[in-house]
C-alpha cells in the first residue's frame, strides 16, 4: 500500500468568479483574484491510499462514505493520472490500482465558506503527490473538479486567468504575490450561518448565465477595469483601493444574483447589518480601513490591516454582542486579548444578541503542502 496524506487552503475570492462559459470543463467568464488564507486555520486534510488488493475507488467525507460516481471527481482522478503517466514519475502499475480517499475540512462544508475550492485542491494535490507530479502546473485538473480549486493550489494573492481556448488549457491560476508580500493584511470571518446553503453555488451560477443580463455586462466590461485596477492597488498595498474595488465587486455579485431569474439570494439581514457596520466604521475614520466581501452564502469575510484588528473587533462585539465573548471556541484563529477590545463609538448600535456562531481571525497564508 502507499499512502499520503496533504493539506490545501480556503481561499476567499476579491474579485468574483460567476458563471461558466463551459459547464463541463468549468471555464470562467471572467478572471478572478483570491487571498489564499492560512492553514492553521481553515484547511482541508486529505489521506489517499492505493493498493494491488483495492477492488474499487472510495471517499469518506467528513466522516461518512460518498458515492464515488461523480463526474467531477472521476475526471480529476482520470487527469491526474493520465498527467502521471507522461510524466513517468511512478511505477506504472500503481496507476492501475483503484485508490480509497478520506477527506475532512476543519470548517462548515457548503455554508459559503468555500469547501469546495479547498476539497478539490487538495484531492488533486493529494493525487499528484501520490503519483510524483506535485510540482507540476495541476490547476487546470483542479479548475475541473471546482473551478475556484484551482486558486487554492497557491500561496498568497492569486489570479485565475479565464483563457480563450476552447480546450480549457489556458484557463489557469497564477500567483499574484506570496502570502508574505503583504504581512500586514488580516482577514475577520464572521460566521452568520453555518448550515448547508439552499441554493448550491453550481445551480446558481447556472441559472445566472441563462437569465441575467448584469450578468453578461459585468464580465465584459466591469471585471476586466476591476482585475486590473486591484492588481495594481494589491502590488502597491493601497488599501485605500483595494478595500473600495473588493466591496464593489462584492455587491454587484450579489446584484447579479438578484438579477437572476427566480433570484439567488445569499445574504441575510445579519449580512446586510455588517455591510452598514463597515461603511459607517470607514466614514467615521474617514478612508476605508476595512472592506467586506461575501461568497455565495451569508457569512462575511472582512479584509483589513493588522493594527485594526482590535478595533474592527471591538465595533462588532457592540454591534453584535454575543454571550460567548471569551470562550476560545468563540474567537477563532490567530488569538485576540479580549480585555484589550476598545469600546466602540457610541454611533454603532447593536443589531441583536448571539446573532454571530463565531469568528475566525485569520490571515493570508501557504499553498497545500503534504504532511506526512
Amino acid at each position: 500500500m502507499l499512502s499520503v496524506t496533504c493539506i490545501a487552503p480556503v481561499n476567499i475570492a476579491v474579485i468574483k468568479y460567476w458563471g461558466k462559459r463551459d459547464e463541463d470543463l468549468i471555464l470562467p467568464l471572467n478572471d478572478s483574484v483570491s487571498a489564499t488564507l492560512s492553514t492553521d486555520h481553515l484547511c482541508t486534510k486529505t489521506t489517499i491510499s492505493t493498493c494491488q488488493s483495492f477492488t474499487e475507488n472510495k471517499i469518506v467525507l467528513n466522516g461518512k462514505e460518498e458515492s464515488f460516481d461523480n463526474p467531477r471527481l472521476l475526471r480529476c482522478l482520470i487527469e491526474i493520472k493520465k498527467r502521471a503517466r507522461e510524466a513517468n514519475k511512478c511505477k506504472p502499475e500503481l496507476l492501475d490500482w483503484k485508490v480509497h480517499v478520506t477527506t475532512e475540512n476543519n470548517f462548515p462544508t457548503a455554508a459559503g465558506l468555500a469547501s469546495s475550492a479547498s476539497g478539490y485542491a487538495c484531492l488533486v494535490y493529494t493525487l499528484a503527490c501520490l503519483y510524483g507530479i506535485e510540482n507540476e502546473q495541476i490547476s487546470s485538473i483542479a479548475r475541473q473538479g471546482s473551478g475556484s480549486a484551482c486558486r487554492s493550489l497557491y500561496s498568497g494573492f492569486v489570479q485565475w486567468q479565464k483563457g480563450d481556448r476552447p480546450d480549457g488549457t489556458d484557463s489557469v491560476a497564477v500567483q499574484l504575490a506570496s502570502h508574505d508580500f503583504w504581512p500586514e493584511m488580516r482577514i475577520i470571518i464572521l460566521v452568520v450561518n453555518d448550515a448547508r446553503k439552499k441554493t448550491s453555488s453550481t445551480g446558481g451560477m447556472s441559472t445566472s448565465v441563462k437569465t441575467s443580463k448584469l450578468l453578461k455586462y459585468r464580465a465584459e466590461k466591469c471585471v476586466p477595469e476591476h482585475t486590473k485596477n486591484l492588481i495594481e492597488a494589491l502590488h502597491k498595498k493601497d488599501f485605500e483601493t483595494f478595500g473600495r474595488i473588493t466591496m464593489q465587486e462584492s455587491n454587484q455579485f450579489h446584484a447579479v444574483c438578484l438579477d437572476t431569474y427566480p433570484p439567488c439570494v445569499y445574504m441575510n439581514d445579519i449580512s446586510f447589518a455588517v455591510v452598514n457596520m463597515v461603511h459607517q466604521f470607514n466614514a467615521l475614520k474617514k478612508e476605508i480601513r476595512v472592506a467586506y466581501t461575501f461568497d455565495a452564502g451569508p457569512n462575511a469575510c472582512l479584509y483589513l490591516l493588522e493594527k485594526d484588528v482590535q478595533e474592527v473587533l471591538g465595533v462588532v462585539n457592540q454591534v453584535f454582542p454575543n454571550d460567548k465573548l471569551g470562550d476560545p471556541e468563540y474567537i477563532k484563529g490567530i488569538a485576540v486579548d479580549y480585555s484589550a477590545l476598545p469600546k466602540a463609538d457610541e454611533q454603532f448600535t447593536a443589531s441583536g444578541n448571539n446573532l454571530l456562531k463565531y469568528i475566525i481571525n485569520t490571515k493570508v497564508g501557504e499553498g497545500p503542502k503534504r504532511i506526512n
